[in-house]
């Protein structure tokens, strides 16, 4: 099951690589010239859940957690460097800790 799951998986990316849609059949042919068994329904579920998204994108920004804004060591605008004050985030001040709900009464284990 693992082995079918990857090879989609691989086979979506070489499709995404060369700007070719993403197509259970597409999925299929790749599948098969690589020597590649996998249940017939693997291509179409990965076929369906690519369909709504450009796999580009969704690769290069997995890991900002903004979409596509642009990374945070991305250059300035066109102005210079920014001085260090700006550039900084503001910090937060900090909140007072609350009481732990054992103080309240309210503990699990009463």
């Amino acid at each position: 099951m693992a082995n079918s799951e990857l090879a989609c998986v691989y086979a979506a990316l070489i499709l995404a690589d060369d700007d070719v849609a993403i197509t259970p059949e597409k999925l299929t042919t790749i599948l098969k010239a690589a020597g590649v068994d996998v249940e017939p329904y693997w291509p179409g579920l990965f076929a369906k859940a690519l369909e709504s998204c450009d796999l580009k994108t969704l690769i290069t920004t997995v890991g900002s957690g903004v979409g596509s804004a642009p990374a945070a060591g991305a250059a300035p605008a066109a102005g210079g460097a920014a001085p260090a004050a700006e550039a900084a985030p503001a910090k937060k001040e900090e909140e007072p800790e609350e009481e732990e709900d054992d103080d309240m009464g309210f503990g699990l284990f009463d």
